[in-house]
């Protein structure tokens, strides 16, 4: 289906004026070394944006890594980050090679910055400073070379007032900051990224969508998305896979859209117990962590963090 005034700006797409004014940040930063800190929610396309900064960028050439703060232990991740000696550590047979060093002349996505932990905040804060860092368990300080890309889907400076994040580190990686609106507050969005997405699965599957239901259509802008678009990248994969034919129905799509809606928030805050009772919920229907963060709208990441949070 054509659209008007559809920007595909690598890999994000949108008409909306809100998102052009993002692409034209994202043109300008790149020309730079600004570090950026990109905050919107999850499924947003947080880490799109950080592609697009490196590809953009003179160091196109050069690695682009990511590591996802929340996925691993505060132990864990500072090897990841800044690598070991050998002998560091129980277990450390040899020398690790660290993101920071892996990524030289290139980009380190750190996404979900708000979740490191307040020691390796203070290794980050120096490395960004000295642009050198120590492995774990090393003598030698090597140098860096590496462009920060960080994300969030925190207010940081919240995390500064209740004393979860520096607010010296917050400054360094905050130089260029992009907000990244959830899908909900870009809602012409969402029939062109529909289309997007069936056209994808028209290429690659044995089924060809050629219309939408006004029933399924109408659910499907009705729909508040607190997954963003990796939720309704999901709902166009079932679609495809539990229905037949040219048509896509209302009946093909999840369970969740033949529930009574849910009321679209215009806070950018979710409440707390909503949250909870939503993956409580999640986990006793489905009894499978990733088909209970999907159901949720999550990555599993996320979901891990967020039943730590609740204790759950």
């Amino acid at each position: 289906m054509q659209f008007d005034n559809i920007q595909n700006f690598h890999g994000l797409i949108s008409r909306s004026p809100a998102m052009r004014d993002v692409f034209q940040i994202i043109q300008n930063a790149a020309e730079t070394e600004a570090t950026v800190l990109v905050r919107g929610e999850s499924g947003s396309g947080k880490e799109l944006v950080a592609r697009a900064i490196h590809d953009l960028s003179g160091r196109r050439n050069a690695p682009f890594l990511a590591v996802n703060c929340a996925a691993l232990s505060a132990n864990l991740l500072e090897s990841e980050l800044f690598g070991h000696v050998r002998g560091a550590f129980t277990g450390a047979i040899k020398d690790h090679h660290g993101l920071f060093q892996r990524a030289h002349g290139g980009t380190l996505f750190l996404d979900e910055i708000a979740e490191l932990p307040m020691e390796l905040q203070a290794k980050l804060l120096r490395v960004i400073q000295e642009r050198n860092f120590l492995p774990v368990g090393g003598v030698i300080s090597m140098p860096v070379n590496v462009r920060l890309v960080a994300a969030t889907h925190r207010a940081l400076r919240e995390e500064v007032k209740n004393g979860r994040f520096r607010e010296d580190l917050m400054y360094r990686l905050r130089v260029v900051p992009i907000y990244l609106p959830p899908l909900r507050e870009r809602r012409e969005d969402i029939s062109v990224l529909i289309w997007h997405f069936i056209d994808q699965h028209n290429a690659a599957n044995r089924r060809k969508i050629e219309k939408i239901e006004p029933e399924a259509m109408r659910l499907l802008l009705d729909y508040s998305w607190r997954g963003n678009i990796r939720e309704l990248q999901n709902v166009v994969e079932y679609a495809f896979a539990v229905g037949r034919g040219t048509v896509l129905k209302s009946t093909e799509l999840p369970p969740e859209f033949r529930e009574t809606p849910l009321p679209i928030v215009p806070t950018k805050i979710v409440l707390i117990e909503d949250e909870k009772s939503a993956i409580q919920r999640a986990l006793i229907e489905t009894k499978n962590v990733n088909a209970a963060a999907q159901s949720v709208g999550m990555s599993r990441a996320t979901f891990w963090r967020k039943r730590k949070l609740y204790e759950i």
